[in-house]
């Protein structure tokens, strides 16, 4: 059974989501902030719903906390709704966000599309096997063993940096809107905020595969147009 650990210091939620995730058949377990949340980690968990604020360790700190040992869809649930909210909650490691109030429908159905990102990207993965399918100067792509490396050195990339990359680095010269990459990665109609998502992932991927994230040699920025991964890097 897949096990989901929610966060939230309002007791009233955090049994509203225990009532539905449990009669979408997941099972569920409960902190009541985000250091409790952290303590109860393990690799055990499937997938992390966090409240942005809490007392103590915020939503963002738990997230980078967890984020530091696990690529585990992580999804922020909060009454924040602004854009930078959504920036900064992708940038402490996120990989989706829903406002509250928010429908049963909606957030089950975020959470299975999380949950097949994350097996597609091979959750839990297995020990390496074979060459990598796609190389890009010193970055290589095992497609089958689902790692990434730089000269290399094994990069750890979260589900949905793992999407974008690959995306990108498959038809290496190729430029992508940010709408073909939301819709391609997230299978979810594209609207000029979720620009911010795809501009935050792409700062993320930098930040991990690149040596000067400044200066990019494998991912670039095409002004006005997109992103493209560099065949010639």
């Amino acid at each position: 059974m897949v096990r989901i650990l929610i966060a939230d210091d309002d007791e009233d939620i955090r049994r509203l989501l225990t009532v539905l995730l449990t009669d979408g058949g997941y099972q569920v377990i409960q902190a009541a902030d985000g250091l409790q949340a952290v303590e109860l980690f393990d690799d055990r968990i499937d997938l992390v719903v966090l409240d942005m604020m809490m007392p103590g360790l915020t939503g963002l700190e738990a997230c980078e906390a967890i984020r530091k040992s696990s690529p585990v869809p992580i999804l922020f649930l909060t009454a924040k709704g602004q854009e930078y909210d959504k920036i900064f909650g992708f940038s402490a490691g996120a990989d989706d966000y829903l406002v509250k109030p928010f429908h049963a429908s909606e957030l089950l159905a975020r959470i299975k599309a999380m949950l097949r990102r994350y097996r597609e990207y091979g959750g839990r993965r297995s020990a390496e096997t074979g060459q990598p399918a796609i190389t890009l100067g010193g970055l290589s792509i095992d497609t089958e063993a689902l790692r990434v490396s730089v000269d290399g050195e094994e990069k750890a990339l979260t589900a949905t940096e793992y999407r974008v990359l690959l995306l990108l680095c498959e038809t290496p010269g190729k430029v992508f809107s940010a709408e073909n990459i939301y819709e391609s990665v997230w299978g979810e109609r594209y609207y000029d905020s979720s620009n911010n998502t795809i501009m935050v992932h792409i700062r993320k991927l930098r930040e991990k595969i690149e040596r000067d994230p400044g200066n990019p040699r494998y991912l670039k920025t095409v002004w006005g147009m997109g992103y493209k991964a560099d065949r010639d890097a």
